[in-house]
This record gives structure tokens, sequence and C-alpha cells, in this order.
């Protein structure tokens, strides 16, 4: 068997999960190099891009270590700290820890083919690089609307929130942002994009909304019909729900469109700097970018990769709706523990409003 996983426990000043994927290199040789990855992104979903990048690499193995986007940043500053060299290349949805990470010394620059043609919003300092392009929408069980269609904008929202009443109460989901790390930053960018977005959350509040700190739990609930819709869910997760379960349909916000975008950056104590930014190239590569759209499900953010699941493709439909989140230190500013605690006040206390 090509790949061997195992769990293993990381004994560093912050313990940490990590569940370890072994690719061996291509060509079989035992004392291949390795490229090390800390990804928060689930290791069957990255095994395509994996294989793409062993494919034009085939002397390099990988190992894939798949952590919460905490321990990856924990992991990244303890080892470096402790002069023990970390990962070659970290990949994690916290856009926020990743661009501290850079901010605070702990990336390199990596000067790439593409770093100059790279969306300016995509790309801080040749550094921390936006990889992808991953839509907030709303999700909706298809046969709950047989008669009208779904709410596509947050008006039209709160308004199938007050006309249905009873008939949805309890049947309505987002992601809890005191433990969704993507939940809170959606609110954040909702908060700063969208002047009456308390309303919203209040109606919702009315309407017993469910919260969860996953995509999953709530897709799921959409797909059963147990929920009728869902609000700010990461759009990559339900591009894939909607494959493969046809009662869950979904909703760019007309609005405006909120997107985020899992970053990628070679820390400053690689052991394999090269290989580190061997993988980012194959990764914002046109064949890579393909990959990720194609198999995962996920838009692709590179400026030649067009058609279908593309950040070309929906800038095309869309156009100004869509508000990606510029990489930049301006994401650090929720992690002051103030500002953090103060938007989550509000938001218990708007979700516990009359």
């Amino acid at each position: 068997m090509r790949m061997a996983i195992l769990t293993a426990v990381v004994c560093l000043s912050v313990p940490a999960w990590a569940e370890i994927t072994v690719f061996p290199a291509l060509d079989g040789r035992t004392e291949a190099r390795s490229l090390v990855v800390y990804s928060s992104l689930d290791a069957p979903l990255a095994k395509p891009m994996i294989e793409g990048f062993q494919k034009a690499n085939p002397d390099v193995a990988v190992r894939y270590e798949e952590l919460l986007t905490t321990d990856i940043y924990d992991r990244v500053i303890a080892e470096t700290d402790a002069g023990k060299g970390t990962a070659d290349i970290a990949f994690s949805s916290a856009m926020d820890l990743q661009v501290k990470l850079a901010n605070d010394g702990y990336a390199q620059e990596s000067r790439l083919p593409l770093s100059d043609r790279w969306p300016r919003w995509a790309n801080w300092r040749d550094t921390a690089y936006a990889l992808t392009f991953e839509p907030a929408v709303f999700v909706y069980h298809k046969p709950s609307f047989k008669d009208a269609p779904p709410p596509a904008t947050r008006g039209q929202f709160v308004d199938f929130l007050k006309a249905q009443g009873d008939k949805v109460h309890g049947r309505i989901a987002t992601y809890d942002i005191e433990r969704s790390g993507v939940g809170f930053m959606f609110m954040a960018r909702d908060q700063e994009q969208y002047p009456d977005i308390w309303s919203v959350i209040r109606s919702m509040g009315a309407a017993g909304v469910k919260l969860y700190s996953t995509s999953s739990a709530i897709l799921e609930r959409i797909a059963d019909g147990r929920f009728v819709l869902g609000y700010n869910i990461l759009g990559s997760y339900a591009a894939d729900w909607a494959a493969r379960h046809p009662d869950v349909g979904i909703v760019l916000p007309k609005d405006y469109t909120v997107v985020m975008s899992r970053i990628g950056l070679v820390p400053a104590a690689s052991r394999s700097p090269d290989l580190g930014r061997r993988y980012l190239e194959y990764f914002m590569s046109a064949e890579g970018q393909t990959v990720m759209a194609r198999e995962l499900q996920i838009a692709a953010l590179n400026p030649d990769v067009s058609g279908q699941n593309t950040a070309n493709r929906m800038q095309e439909v869309l156009g100004a709706q869509l508000r990606p989140v510029p990489v930049s230190p301006g994401l650090m500013v929720y992690l002051d523990q103030v500002k953090r605690t103060r938007l989550i006040e509000r938001w218990n206390e708007a979700l516990r409003s009359p």
C-alpha cells in the first residue's frame, strides 16, 4: 500500500495530535528527500494534490501532517523557537494566524514564477499566499423550496424567517463563532460589510438557530431535510456536499459574497525550504489549481485557470458582488482578545434578543 496512515502525539510545549500520512517517493528510493507539510486540509482531500506534485517530483517523499489550524500555528512557533526546524510548508484556513506567522518573522520570502502575476490582494510580500477562492454561501434544502426560491440576500433571509415563523423554527443553522475560526472571520467581515448585520443575527436567534463548529454537521442536516437553511457556510464544503447530495442547494448572496482563502507559506525554520517552495509553486500552477478545482471541489485562484469552479468564472458572473478577504496584517485585528471578546458578546446578546 503506497500510503501509510498513523496517528501520533507530537510532544512540544503545546502538545498537538497530528494525523500523519506518508507518501513514499514514486521512484522507490528509500533514502529520498522528504517534504514535510503541516495542513488543516483533510488528507483524503489533499491526496490528488500530493500525487500531482509527486508525478512532477518522483524522487520526493511527502510526510503530510493533518492538524487543527491553531496547532499548525503553535507548532511552527514552538519548533522554530526551540531551534528544531519545522515543516517545509504550512497550509491553513486560519487566514489570521497564517498572516501573523508571516508578520512575526516565522515565514520566509518565496519568490516564485507566478509571484508577480498573483492577485495583489492574495500575495503578502511574496511570503504568505492565498491559494484558494472560497465564498461564504447560503445553503438550502431544495425540496423545501419547491413553491418559491430561497433567499438570495440578507434582507430576503430576514424576511423569510419572519414570514415562515414556526415552520422553520429550529431548522436553520450557522457556525458557532466561539468555536469555528472561519465562522468568526465571516462574522467579522459581515460586521464590516453590512450595516444592518445585527438584525440578521437577531432574526436567526428568534428563529431558534442551531450553532455548529463544523460545516459537515450543518450540511448533513440540510441534505436530509432536518434543516432548511444554513447561513455563511464555506462554499467549498457546500459544493462537495451538493455534488453528492442532490437535495443540497447553494446561493451566493447577491448583496455581497465574502470570499476566504487558505494560505500557504514556507516557514522560516523549514528544514528543506527548496522543497517547500517547490510544493507551493505546484499548488499555484495551472496544473495544481486545476486538480484542486476538479477533484477537491475548491475553486482555483490562478489567473490562467478558467472554466467551472474558478475565481475567473465567478468574477465574470458576479463581479463586484465578490468581496475577497485580503491577505494583509488587517486580518490580525480580531486576534486582539478584547476586540474578539466584544464581538462574541455582541453576537450572543443579539441571538438572545427577543
